[in-house]
């Protein structure tokens, strides 16, 4: 066959010939296979999920691909709305979380950036038009006992429904409050300190009579003055022997508002949560200076108050006394605030152990399973392993080897798959500049499904909004 008459590709090589510099790409256009067959009758989707907020474009075959852990819940997708992120420092996993985020705020959901340590979203929560409550010595405080919103649905609130609300509130104080004292005395609370602490509570409940919100101050208070019904409480024949007994316990309580821990924790919060706002970061960096234990504490406060508003919300839903609001918790660094000290894991998975039908999707983010498995005791592991299987949608940055076979134990993955997040690990050349392999790329695996490899990219804004690194590259030599 004479193929003489038949241009090249680009044109023939002579003058007034039509040569074209370019080739120009075709039109690409995006429908569902119901649409595009008219039109084309051998088209056929990869079957990415297409509900939800647009994260990237999948990585074979060029689909957008849409994650909202809540609507893949109504879809029947998943079974629960939890999201665990995994992933190097540096491979985009608060670049993943922000645009999750971004997208929950576009369709309504109220997210809750619970413990913000760097901070990495204050800047994106003031562009959006929420709320930055910064907690430390000389700004904001948080009081561990604070009902907050759950206080407030109480007032409005009777019969069983009121009272199991009121059951709840007591159950959430007494847990954040044993967390603080394991905490700072670096050892478990007694089963007879934790009987003494629940009715010094229950004391300071009828005394204040809603007054006010109790404090810790005022829990040390009423355990230094002795009541009989205290006494009693300790199995005590006397008050000598009742001092003696909680001697150890008042100590702890001393140090919660004389300690490492003064001047946060020990009076009324200052700010609380603004219930109308979009987006709420508690951003807690403040405490980091002030060591481990200090951040540890704030991050298991702010878990509780935000969990605490999530549970007033839909209490009052369920009666219509308040419309229905579905809420997004994020909780990054999440190894940070369970190696404080042994036990802390158990009071951290009864604090964020919420069903479905509280209406919200938590998404905890942390570098690696061995952030887990650096826990003093095997329980703590165990049950800080259960985060992951109870999450149902798990999001892979880059990995290494050695990480991505423990988290093959949780989560199977195909050796293809593997392949692919091992190659995201590390950059493969030292030039100055050089982008990250695993820059922005991220494997979404629900157990049971093909992963979905997804390439997130970033809008002028997102890039300004999202950058983490922008401290860093501020070099005042670059600018001599």
């Amino acid at each position: 066959m004479d193929l003489s008459h038949v241009a090249p590709l680009w044109g023939w090589r002579h003058p007034n010939s039509g040569r074209a510099i370019h080739i120009t790409p075709g039109t690409d256009y995006q429908g569902t296979t119901t649409q595009v067959c008219g039109l084309f009758p051998f088209t056929a989707g990869a079957g990415t999920p297409v509900i939800g907020t647009p994260i990237g474009r999948h990585q074979l075959h060029g689909e957008v691909v849409c994650l909202d852990p809540l609507e893949w819940l109504r879809e029947g997708l998943v079974t629960n709305p939890g999201v665990f992120v995994l992933g190097q420092p540096g491979t985009g996993k608060s670049t993943f979380v922000k645009r999750l985020v971004t997208g929950a705020v576009a369709t309504g959901t109220r997210v809750l950036i619970l413990g913000d340590s760097k901070p990495d979203y204050t800047d994106l929560v003031d562009y959006l038009g929420g709320q930055v409550i910064r907690i430390g010595r000389g700004l904001d405080r948080i009081n561990p006992l604070d009902s907050g919103p759950m206080g407030k649905a109480l007032k409005r609130m009777e019969g069983p429904a009121g009272e199991k609300l009121r059951w709840e509130v007591r159950s959430r104080r007494l847990s954040l409050l044993l967390a603080l004292c394991t905490l700072v005395r670096e050892s478990p609370v007694t089963n007879a300190e934790e009987v003494l602490l629940g009715r010094a509570m229950d004391l300071l409940d009828r005394q204040l009579d809603g007054d006010r919100e109790p404090t810790v101050p005022d829990v040390l208070r009423i355990i230094a003055e002795a009541p009989d019904e205290l006494i009693s409480s300790a199995r005590s024949r006397t008050k000598e022997d009742f001092e003696r007994r909680t001697d150890e316990l008042v100590f702890t309580l001393d140090l919660l508002c004389t300690g490492s821990l003064a001047g946060v924790f020990d009076d009324q919060t200052s700010r609380p949560i603004d219930l109308d706002s979009p987006i709420v970061s508690v951003d807690i960096s403040a405490t980091g200076g002030a060591g481990d234990k200090l951040l540890t504490a704030a991050m298991l406060c702010t878990w509780a108050y935000g969990f605490g508003l999530v549970d007033a919300s839909a209490s009052l839903a369920q009666l219509g006394l308040a419309p229905r609001r579905f809420y997004m918790g994020v909780m990054d660094e999440l190894w940070r605030a369970l190696r404080g000290a042994p036990g802390l894991v158990e009071h951290a998975d009864a604090l964020t152990r919420l069903s479905r039908s509280k209406g919200m999707a938590s998404v905890m983010v942390t570098h690696s399973l061995a952030d887990l498995d650096a826990l003093a005791t095997e329980e703590d592991r165990a049950k800080a392993r259960g985060f992951v299987d109870r999450s149902a949608i798990t999001v892979m940055a880059g990995l290494p080897p050695r990480e991505l076979a423990r988290v093959h134990e949780i989560v199977p993955m195909t050796a293809r798959e593997r392949a692919m997040i091992t190659s995201w690990a590390a950059p493969d050349s030292w030039q100055p500049d050089a982008r990250h392999p695993g820059r922005g790329k991220v494997m979404i695996k629900v157990q049971g499904r093909q992963g979905l490899p997804v390439d997130v990219t970033l809008t002028s804004a997102e890039r300004r909004l999202y950058d983490t690194d922008m401290a860093i590259r501020a070099n005042p030599r670059r600018s001599r």
